[in-house]
């Protein structure tokens, strides 16, 4: 059988800044014995990663000695992305909010502009379209496989099976880890801290853990007089909310509803 982690041509490892994708690079190294010429590894940073991630990033490419391209949404004259550092990466959101103000639009579940522009088409100008890209898909997450299969991406951990149980069992294992709970299956501050996608409860509750980390979210609202989501409160709303120290929750752990008309 043909070892999926082995690269024979122009690749590019995207790492997220998760778990997973940090043992999708170490597979890749450990079955090319180190990283090859020809591949590149690149982490696009959005501004709203937490602290946790962008240092779980350096960590790995410090203590695996191996050259990880930062790079940042960026719109000038010259590109659409710029090259970052650990030091120089942004902590607050700007490229996110410059690909905000750029569209005059908040990405939302149906336009999912976010993750296309900050992550997937920085990368792709960065490398060219001739690089062969690998994401870290597990075998566990059959859903996404059809749609990214279509998009040409190469998926080995999907491949060689490998699943959730491994990737947490491997990092047990290591002198160092992503300092980010892992809890219920999913890391519950993965990506962008806030992101919209997550469920309500959860977004509720990072704010409860830290009210700060909603400004930003609202800030964008507010720029824009629109919301990320029709179907909940707003981030300004829940940031008000967890401020006062209302009480979000029933007794059964749902969410009271306030969204209003």
């Amino acid at each position: 059988m043909n070892d999926p982690f082995k690269i024979d041509g122009p690749t590019c490892i995207s790492f997220s800044g998760g778990r997973t994708s940090a043992y999708l690079l170490w597979r890749v190294l450990q079955s090319n014995n180190g990283l090859p010429e020809q591949a590149l590894v690149c982490f696009a940073n959005t501004g709203k990663e937490d602290e946790a991630t962008l240092k779980f990033v350096h960590d790995c490419e410090t203590n695996w000695q191996v050259k990880i391209h930062w790079l940042e949404y960026h719109h000038s004259e010259e590109a659409k992305f710029k090259v970052v550092t650990f030091e120089s990466a942004s902590r607050n959101g700007e490229p996110f909010a410059e690909l905000i103000g750029r569209k005059k639009y908040l990405p939302n579940p149906v336009a999912r502009f976010c993750s296309e522009e900050l992550k997937g088409k920085t990368i792709e100008r960065f490398t060219g379209t001739d690089t062969e890209v690998m994401v870290g898909i597990r075998a566990d997450e059959p859903r996404r496989i059809a749609k990214l299969r279509a998009r040409g991406l190469l998926l080995p951990l999907y491949d060689a099976g490998v699943t959730q149980l491994d990737v947490q069992t491997f990092w047990k294992t290591q002198p160092f880890d992503l300092s980010l709970a892992f809890r219920d299956g999913v890391t519950p501050l993965g990506n962008c801290d806030l992101c919209f996608l997550k469920g309500p409860e959860q977004i509720l509750g990072l704010i409860k853990d830290r009210p700060e980390r909603a400004v930003w979210w609202a800030a964008q609202e507010q720029k824009i007089q629109a919301t990320f989501r029709s179907d909940r409160a707003s981030y300004g709303q829940m940031h008000r909310f967890i401020s006062d120290q209302s009480d979000m929750f029933n007794a059964d752990g749902k969410i009271d509803c306030f969204c209003g008309d």
